[in-house]
């Protein structure tokens, strides 16, 4: 018996270790998959000011033990642009594939003389953010944040977007997200505001198009400064987003895209 108990209770403790390995939410998602790559041109008012690339890694990345997609977004301002301020940014989420949740985050921000690495790890068993962050000229800082149930980071909130079946919304129904950024839990209420056909330089694109409500901010003009829209297919990819800041209007128009999951379509002139 003395040897069979040890032997009960660690088998109760490997077993409690599955089922808690496996708590999180399951997000059907069949919009996009690994090899996708985006190319947006940003428009500062008439002039071409940034260009930026989201991209998934061909291979899924193991974080936590679980099978993530690696998502990119590299943004930089063009060489004419780079006179006022040349700018280097790189976003990373590794998503877990089944929860559509981020397991860790990486940002690299080098805008002007300013300069800031920061890695996220998330832990959505303990409910916890541990940050590393490190700025020019400074000490390295980290920290650990209690986060809510299912939060996002910038990116992987995007991609989440894209597993909404937006055919059962109707016009002003919301969708609610919570998110992690900058070390603070956030509300983010996405407005659902129908279909309509967008031009982009790929073309004219039958879109979803959404409302991030924004927080009072001393960038954007208004609580509905931005418009996001989403192509009306199987593929849900960002075709565009329009931001009215106190500064001009930003455009972020699709050129260029490869490795969709799904046909794209393009609609009729």
């Amino acid at each position: 018996m003395s040897k069979i108990f040890p032997a009960l209770l660690l088998l109760v403790v490997v077993l409690s270790g599955f089922v808690a390995s496996d708590t999180l939410r399951h997000i059907p998602n069949q919009s996009f998959s690994t090899g996708e790559v985006l190319k947006y041109k940003v428009h500062y008012g008439p002039i071409t000011a940034a260009e930026a690339v989201i991209d998934t890694s061909p291979t899924l990345q193991y974080v936590n033990g679980r099978p993530c997609y690696k998502a990119t977004v590299y943004g930089k301002t063009t060489s004419s642009f780079d006179f006022f301020i040349k700018i280097r940014d790189t976003w990373q989420s590794y998503i877990d594939t089944a929860a559509i949740l981020p397991q860790r985050s990486f940002r690299n921000i080098e805008e002007g003389n300013y300069r800031k690495r920061e890695t996220v790890d998330f832990n959505h068993h303990t409910k916890t953010a541990s940050v590393e962050m490190k700025k020019r000229n400074k000490d390295k800082h980290t920290g650990t944040h209690k986060i809510p149930d299912n939060v996002q980071d910038i990116v992987s909130g995007f991609y989440f977007l894209r597993t909404q079946n937006y055919d059962k919304l109707k016009v002003g129904d919301k969708i609610n997200v919570k998110g992690f950024f900058d070390e603070e839990v956030f509300d983010m209420v996405v407005t659902y505001k129908g279909r309509e056909t967008v031009s982009t330089k790929a073309g004219n694109i039958r879109a979803i198009k959404l409302i991030p409500k924004m927080p009072s901010n001393k960038l954007f003009q208004g609580e509905d400064a931005i418009s996001v829209y989403l192509s009306d297919d199987n593929n849900k990819i960002p075709v565009l987003i329009q931001a009215n800041m106190f500064v001009g209007s930003v455009k972020v128009d699709l050129y260029e895209y490869k490795n969709l999951k799904h046909k794209m379509y393009l609609a009729k002139n």
